[in-house]
């Protein structure tokens, strides 16, 4: 357990009660259609985002939550285009964005903030920024993970780590662990350089990443199946 943070709970902040209160949503609420219209006619995300939340008075926590939660008419076109449901994966091969995606499974087993977002997918407030220890709630992420793409079908399963991130090395070596026990025996776990671009051209898969959901081919909701098995309440500020 030296390697292992035991006194951490991912993704959470002592403010978001204030920032997530039932009048602060109705607020982000109405500051997010004024940002949606400008987004609409063809204003850059940051910038809008910082216009109105300068003048809705919006923390740095309230921004980034609807900064994550949007999308252009264009991008949720294009984005629910490419979406393969799970029940389609039985036979085939899929790509997961490691880190992207065990550490939103970890914020919803640590029961922090989860944001529903336009284009459906759930994303976090973690914001690790190249940090990343494992927590306890890491070895029930990745075994979440593994069984959900197992129940599937999938026939051969691989994660991408980004090794400019810490403690990358200990992680795949849990997630190589925890593939045994669960009987997930085809499986290539990799640490590159540069994950997002690798997953630029590839199908099936398995993030939230905007950017990356912009370019791949296609794409699976694996988290948002996760937090509909466990009827988790998730916050939407749009």
């Amino acid at each position: 357990m030296r390697n292992i943070r035991v006194d951490a709970k991912r993704g959470f902040v002592p403010e978001d009660e204030k920032n997530f209160s039932p009048e602060a949503i109705e607020i982000m609420r109405t500051a997010s259609r004024h940002i949606r219209y400008l987004l609409d006619e063809g204003y850059d995300l940051k910038q809008a985002s910082t216009f109105v939340g300068n003048h809705f008075l919006l923390s740095e926590r309230q921004r980034l939550a609807i900064a994550r939660s949007l999308a252009s008419r264009q991008q949720l076109s294009e984005r629910k285009k490419k979406q393969i449901p799970i029940d389609q994966l039985a036979g085939r091969e899929v790509w997961v964005d490691g880190f992207n995606t065990i550490i939103t499974l970890e914020v919803l087993l640590s029961r922090s903030i989860l944001l529903e977002c336009m284009d459906g997918t759930i994303r976090d407030l973690a914001a690790l920024r190249g940090t990343y220890r494992l927590i306890p709630e890491t070895d029930r992420a990745v075994r979440m993970l593994l069984e959900n793409l197992k129940n599937a079908g999938v026939r051969k399963i691989n994660i991408l780590l980004d090794q400019p991130v810490s403690n990358s090395g200990r992680l795949k070596a849990r997630i190589a662990d925890i593939a045994e026990e669960t009987g997930c025996l085809n499986l290539d776990i990799q640490i590159l350089r540069d994950v997002d671009r690798t997953l630029y051209d590839k199908e099936l898969v398995i993030t939230s990443d905007s950017v990356i959901l912009d370019h791949c081919r296609s794409w699976v909701n694996l988290t948002a199946e996760c937090v509909k098995q466990m009827g988790y309440p998730v916050v939407q500020v749009w």
